[in-house]
């Protein structure tokens, strides 16, 4: 925010003093992927956000992504990511680079970013404090319902149990969590970082849940940004085939955490410089919003 000028950020500051009346000592879950985690000054920029978050009272829980990182290693190993309805098929070996990368580099690099910018960063997997118990996702064909596809370990989340992050927010912590869950027999499973960001902020009873994304938000035929999102109208996109793919997990997600309590559910442009805080602390909207309010 260095390049703006004096008069600009004042008036930035005032517009913020009444957001951070109304979400101070609330929690927000913030799903980090896209060019945010990979650009090193959007990097900066989003640590600084989270920070300056805690900093006026605000908790904010970090869940993140690791794809291209993950589509990285696989290669310097010979192997070929393979998606499937927007999930990774996860065999074994595809696994242990899963966890290497995200739970150790990727979940390091972003612990580090924020503790440079002033905040005090802990990373956790699903398996810390038994956090995320999964079993092995059964996906069903999007066309065809009596037909299932195996994409290995990739987890659906039975249960989360969020008292170690609740006891990190206590203690002025920023809880940093890798999507990685585990099974009956202590088995691991990749989940969809989406889906963990959406499933946390509901058993947090988080006052917003913002994924960050590589586009302006959700767009509709003609490549228009749609603000407001409802039950009804996420429904008809997904059948006329306007969201699909990657987006489907992500859309699913925010629809139920929508439903389940989260007061409102934005889906921005991790592109944009600050784009997270413009969201919380001004007047400007940004990206797309699916409102608890809203459902119809």
């Amino acid at each position: 925010m260095t390049a703006i000028a004096p008069h600009d950020k004042a008036h930035i500051l005032s517009q913020a003093l009444p957001y951070i009346r109304q979400f101070h000592g609330k929690t927000m879950v913030i799903k980090y992927g896209g060019n945010a985690m990979t650009d090193p000054q959007l990097q900066a920029a989003f640590a600084e956000d989270v920070v300056l978050l805690k900093l006026v009272g605000i908790n904010p829980v970090v869940v993140h992504g690791g794809g291209p990182q993950i589509e990285t290693a696989l290669k310097r190993l010979g192997k070929q990511g393979h998606f499937i309805q927007g999930m990774r098929v996860t065999d074994a070996e595809t696994m242990e680079v899963v966890e290497w990368v995200l739970a150790g580099e990727v979940q390091q690099d972003i612990v580090g970013l924020i503790n440079q910018a002033g905040g005090k960063a802990v990373g956790l997997t699903g398996r810390d404090g038994g956090m995320i118990r999964a079993r092995k996702l059964k996906m069903v064909d999007a066309q065809n319902p009596g037909m299932e596809h195996d994409v290995g370990q990739v987890g659906d989340i039975e249960h989360i149990d969020p008292a170690v992050v609740k006891a990190l927010q206590d203690d002025q912590f920023i809880p940093v969590v890798s999507p990685i869950g585990f099974g009956a027999s202590n088995e691991s499973y990749n989940i969809n970082a989406d889906v963990v960001a959406a499933s946390l902020a509901k058993v947090l009873q988080a006052e917003k849940l913002l994924m960050l994304t590589n586009i302006p938000g959700v767009l509709d035929k003609q490549g228009q940004l749609l603000p407001e999102l409802t039950a009804a109208r996420i429904d008809a996109l997904v059948q006329d085939g306007t969201i699909s793919g990657g987006m489907l997990p992500k859309i699913a997600g925010a629809l139920d955490a929508a439903k389940s309590g989260v007061n409102a559910v934005h889906i921005i442009d991790g592109r944009v410089p600050h784009a997270m805080l413009l969201e919380v602390l001004t007047d400007t909207p940004y990206g797309t919003m699916i409102r608890n309010a809203a459902m119809g």
